[in-house]
């Protein structure tokens, strides 16, 4: 296995990959990284993906590889605090008075300097949402058009998500398994959350079935393990959550007061969330903000998201005054990462300028093959949870 510098280098060295020097915010500079792909044009896709924590470079590579073969110009950048991105000239971590929303979308406005570009397609999913439509509100001159994938809106999404999981499940089995002891309730938030995501309401039934039998602990164990897995696990140049976790806590709350009742979510980032100065207020109003975004705005939906639920995606294609709905059937959280030629066929369809073609076309976009890890995933719950039926997992 290659790692540190020369995994650095190894990074540094992949197709496409250019840098440009960016201030730190007390003086100094950095080295921020970019990546482009694909034959140039004058109006490039700028894929912003979610975290805050996930590079840019490394994990996209084939998602640009694809792209490019559908003729998209595809720029990527790699987050400040994040990979390439992540150190000071000397080799330390930049601080965390560096990294801050603002910062991160001026960033974005700069490399579309950098490239030679005045207005990019600018794809954002799930924290990249927030990213995508706060270079809306900073520099609405660099955006032709947008597509917002599991939409974030403001630090109070929290409570979205524990309405769409309650209304789910909250009235189902789960309570008698609540009321038995069989499962902690404050841990059936974070469980269901990723079961719905990744196998929808029959994989949840099929899961409290299990545990009603009493034979599915060690696959709710494992649940809670994947629900931790992306901020607690630091994987260098992939997903490094440690130095970019004070915007999720600072800026954008990811760690809310828990109410006491089951189904609850982001309870496990209480823990995490005390490393980190307190929520001090989200950077903007992205609630007024929408409605001056007047450029085209594709909302892209998985009916299996809970993270950033339905109720979220038709409030911001409604504020958006040219705004459309793309509901995506059993898809879950960021179809960038659950459903990549649904993603990328959208984006497509946007840069041609039929954004509103879209609504129409969300059954054949769910309907096209799933790639990416969002489909082993899927594949995995299924077989642990057909394996549970069968040996005490």
């Amino acid at each position: 296995m290659i790692k540190g510098a020369a995994l650095r280098t190894r990074v540094a060295a992949m197709p496409g990959v250019r840098r440009l020097r960016r201030p730190v915010g007390d003086g100094r500079s950095f080295d921020l990284h970019y990546v482009r792909a694909g034959p140039p044009g004058d109006c490039p896709l700028l894929i912003i993906p979610g975290g805050p924590g996930l590079a840019s470079v490394l994990p996209y590579h084939h998602l640009r590889r694809d792209a490019a073969a559908r003729g998209l110009d595809v720029v990527m950048v790699e987050h400040r605090g994040v990979g390439l991105s992540r150190t000071d000239d000397d080799g330390a971590d930049l601080p965390f008075s560096a990294l801050t929303v603002e910062q991160v979308v001026d960033d974005l406005a700069a490399v579309l300097d950098d490239c030679g570009v005045r207005r990019a397609v600018v794809y954002g999913s799930s924290y990249g949402t927030y990213l995508a439509q706060g270079l809306g509100v900073r520099h609405p001159g660099r955006v032709q058009s947008m597509v917002l994938d599991s939409p974030m809106l403001s630090a109070h999404d929290d409570h979205a998500q524990r309405t769409a999981l309650r209304e789910l499940h909250l009235d189902g089995p789960l309570a008698g398994l609540i009321e038995s002891g069989v499962v902690a309730a404050e841990e059936t938030g974070q469980v269901l959350q990723v079961v719905h995501e990744f196998g929808g309401p029959r994989q949840v039934d099929r899961l409290l079935r299990l545990m009603a039998s009493g034979r599915g602990d060690r696959v709710w164990r494992w649940l809670i393990g994947l629900g931790e897995l992306e901020t607690a696990e630091i994987k260098r140049f992939v997903m490094e959550f440690d130095l970019v976790g004070v915007i999720a806590f600072a800026e954008l709350g990811f760690a809310p007061k828990p109410d006491g009742r089951p189904l609850d979510v982001n309870l496990y980032f209480g823990d995490l969330a005390a490393a980190y100065p307190p929520f001090r207020g989200e950077p903007f109003d992205l609630t007024n903000a929408l409605r001056r975004f007047h450029w085209p705005v594709a909302v892209l939906s998985g009916d299996h998201d809970i993270r950033t639920p339905r109720a979220i995606a038709q409030r911001v294609a409604a504020l958006a005054p040219d705004g459309v709905l793309v509901p995506l059937a059993g898809t879950g959280h960021s179809a960038l990462d659950t459903h990549r030629l649904a993603a990328l066929t959208t984006a497509r369809i946007v840069v041609g300028g039929r954004h509103r073609e879209l609504p129409r076309l969300a059954p054949r976009l769910a309907d096209l093959p799933r790639r990416g890890p969002g489909k082993v995933l899927s594949g995995l719950l299924t077989a642990r949870l057909a394996l549970g039926r069968i040996v005490s997992l």
